[in-house]
């Protein structure tokens, strides 16, 4: 992302797994596609080989979960108890060859796919039926997710990969869940690896997920962060404008829009969009410390303060706002305030340089601690050895020392 900040807490929204309501499961599924497992590769082999009747078939992905430590014996137990389940749904062993096939994904995790059906409700009840004799038999928790063929232009492989991104999709609501892939499977996919850093692959689930859903705020607003992140701005803004046509009030969108204007130093735009987000809801840390940034480099810091202040109780874990607003209290001759701020800052973050470089200017100012002042500027330059402006609070602390025996008295006796 081309942004004028060093960190990477402003950045652009999107609605990512993590942010979800639901929690997001420790592992994701997709994650095998990308590997291209023995047995993710043996069972689209043995799929684009099958003989479907009537050329439509379902595809379920299962994961056996026992709440407890799995054993081996447990896992050999899961494999029995499936394939078991998996014939007798299907009637018998020797017809169900006929009807379906099923593969080991690991120990507890397996991939079928059955057609012969009457239609897609009794399918539906088929897998309901499969989940439910599994999970009393092992007294587990059966997680699935399900994909349908034919289903938009997906091919017969690409709907086994729909199948592992309905069970990730799954996997966010509890490990009792059956989920059927949609275009919110396509969002939770494309945010993964929006996660991995593989934007270019982001962006084809968010299209995909588009082309099944084109009014989807989410997956649109996904894209345009996509294109941001790239650095395509232009794109990035088209879309965020799509977005903003379905949902005018969306806060997310909205400071996306204020971020690019802001990344393009168009400061004003950004702070217009800044101001309507805020006014929707304060209490988005992007929001209020990014409206605080700008309106310090617009040189309003008494308006900037209210919404620093903010962005500290809604993050307090982040030292960006009271680093700023040490900067503030430091430039108004308040050190002392300065001070405090700096401290929250550096404890925080340790290596914080311009906090450690601020907290000794304002114990400088106030004749206070001048030995401690020169330790935290000495540390400053040590993180940024070319910082000018620190080398030069740095020799106003020594000289202060050296040349003023009462104030190093204070500094001892403080």
């Amino acid at each position: 992302m081309i942004n004028k900040f060093d960190s990477k807490e402003i950045r652009f929204l999107k609605t990512d797994s993590e942010d979800f309501n639901i929690n997001p499961p420790k592992t994701y599924f997709s994650d095998l596609l990308w590997g291209k497992t023995i047995q993710i590769k043996t069972f689209k082999n043995r799929l684009s080989k099958a003989k479907i009747n009537n050329k439509k078939f379902l595809c379920a992905v299962i994961q056996v979960s026992t709440r407890t430590k799995t054993s081996k014996a447990m896992q050999e137990r899961s494999k029995v108890v499936f394939e078991e389940t998996f014939n007798s749904i299907l009637e018998n062993k020797k017809k169900a060859n006929k009807r379906g096939i099923w593969e080991n994904l690991d120990n507890t995790s397996f991939v079928f796919s059955f057609w012969d059906y009457k239609n897609d409700k009794k399918a539906s009840q088929l897998i309901i039926s499969l989940k439910e004799k599994i999970s009393t038999a092992l007294k587990a928790d059966i997680l699935i997710g399900v994909a349908r063929f034919p289903y938009q232009n997906f091919s017969k492989e690409e709907t086994f990969d729909n199948a592992i991104k309905a069970i990730d999709h799954a996997a966010f609501f509890g490990p009792d869940t059956l989920i059927h892939f949609d275009a919110t499977s396509l969002n939770i996919s494309g945010d993964r690896l929006y996660q991995l850093n593989r934007y270019k692959m982001a962006l084809d689930e968010y299209q995909k997920g588009l082309e099944i859903e084109p009014d989807n705020i989410n997956l649109i607003n996904s894209l345009g962060v996509c294109f941001g992140v790239m650095g395509k701005l232009n794109k990035a803004k088209l879309e965020f404008d799509k977005a903003m046509k379905i949902n005018p009030n969306d806060v997310m969108v909205i400071y996306n829009i204020g971020l690019l204007y802001q990344i393009e130093e168009d400061i004003d735009k950004a702070v217009i969009y800044l101001r309507k987000a805020h006014g929707i809801d304060s209490a988005v840390f992007e929001v209020e410390f990014l409206l605080g940034s700008l309106l310090v480099k617009k040189n309003h810091t008494k308006l900037a303060l209210p919404h620093l202040d903010k962005a500290g109780e809604i993050n307090p874990e982040s030292g960006l706002s009271f680093r700023m607003k040490g900067e503030i209290h430091l430039g108004n001759n308040l050190p002392e305030k300065a001070g405090l701020e700096f401290n929250k800052a550096i404890k925080i973050n340790p290596r914080d340089a311009i906090s450690l470089s601020g907290y000794a200017r304002s114990l400088e100012l106030q004749d206070k601690n001048l030995n401690i002042a020169r330790s935290f500027a000495q540390n400053s330059i040590d993180i940024d050895t070319d910082n000018n402006l620190f080398k030069k609070r740095l020799k106003i602390i020594q000289k202060k020392i050296e040349t003023n025996p009462v104030v190093e008295e204070k500094t001892k006796t403080a």
